[in-house]
């Protein structure tokens, strides 16, 4: 498939798709239904396909790699051990996947990648040197065990009575908007939580291992220091102080656990045996990454429009950008002169 046809490469090898992106219909005013439904119900939408995939996962985990919830009153090693268990063949499946399909066979070698550029191998800022290699051991060796943490905590919790249980069906509806709600509220705490750990020393402390990836692939979605993992994983708290079920709680770690692979995939689009494509929509994100001071949040809630940190690619764009960059160097100038 050939890439030029949804964008372009510029002569530094970034390429930029044609589509920019755009707030989602949930917050557009006037009100547009059929557009709003569309996006719901629509492929691809808010639902179809990686939130209802993720569904399915979450209860396929639930019924049949989720050892009973009588069984974890207590905390003993061999439940403990199977989620863990089961979390890494996850993310081993998810991301190694993706990781071997594009970045080792190169099945599309650069058609629709950001970054015309491979992961670094011999680079000393990277932990062993290898990009690919830090990405793996931070997830690995602590994204997954941070993620497995909180799920065992809510297990245990669960079981010994101290979440309000919710009976789904006593109150069907009220447990489907839960699911509905579920990435919304991801979005609102991811967005609140990244502006944080872009301030101040916060930044130098937490947050700068995972921004060492200017040109991520999808390793570098769950790479992250351990105190960064756990503020992302503190989504999954809300779900703990209001009635629910455990597919709620199941599906919101899956997302937080899952997603980061689609978002730091380093390619705008899959493209599948027969000449299809599966949209990964990664680009809003991957701006972050280049640019560092845009783009905190995500499309579904325009937060980045509101306080003025919105790229969508384009020259404009670029140009606002570098306004605001020569405005902030000025104002701190002034303040200590």
């Amino acid at each position: 498939m050939d890439d030029s046809l949804y964008g372009s490469r510029d002569r530094r090898g970034q390429w930029t798709p044609s589509k920019r992106p755009s707030r989602e219909p949930l917050f557009v005013w006037p009100a547009q239904p059929k557009k709003f439904l569309i996006w719901v119900f629509g492929f691809p939408g808010y639902l179809w396909p990686w939130n209802s995939l993720l569904i399915a996962m979450s209860l396929g985990a639930w019924l049949y790699l989720t050892p009973s919830i009588g069984s974890m009153r207590e905390f003993h090693i061999e439940w403990i051990a199977a989620i863990l268990l089961r979390n890494s063949g996850l993310a081993l499946l998810i991301y190694g996947g993706l990781h071997a399909l594009l970045y080792i066979q190169r099945r599309q070698d650069t058609n629709f990648k950001y970054n015309a550029k491979w992961p670094d191998k011999e680079n000393p800022v990277f932990l062993f040197g290898s990009q690919t290699a830090e990405n793996v051991f931070w997830t690995m060796c602590s994204g997954v065990p941070v993620w497995t943490a909180f799920e065992v905590v809510a297990w245990w919790m669960h079981s010994n009575g101290y979440i309000a249980q919710l009976d789904v069906k006593q109150h069907p509806l009220y447990f489907v908007a839960l699911l509905l709600i579920t990435p919304a509220w991801l979005k609102l705490q991811f967005f609140v939580v990244h502006r944080l750990i872009h301030m101040g020393p916060l930044y130098h402390i937490i947050h700068k291992v995972h921004h060492n990836n200017v040109n991520p692939g999808p390793w570098s979605g769950l790479s992250m220091h351990t105190f960064e993992h756990i503020l992302y994983f503190s989504g999954v708290l809300f779900y703990f102080v209001v009635p629910s079920h455990p597919m709620n709680v199941m599906f919101c770690l899956m997302i937080q656990a899952l997603i980061p692979a689609l978002g730091h995939l380093g390619f705008d689009k899959v493209v599948t045996e027969g000449g299809k494509h599966l949209d990964a929509d990664g680009y809003y994100h991957y701006l972050h990454h280049r640019y560092f001071e845009v783009n905190y949040g995500d499309t579904l809630i325009p937060f980045d429009e509101w306080f003025g940190t919105f790229h969508d690619g384009s020259p404009e764009a670029d140009e606002a950008m570098y306004r605001r960059m020569k405005a902030k160097k000025y104002k701190r100038g002034g303040s200590t002169a």
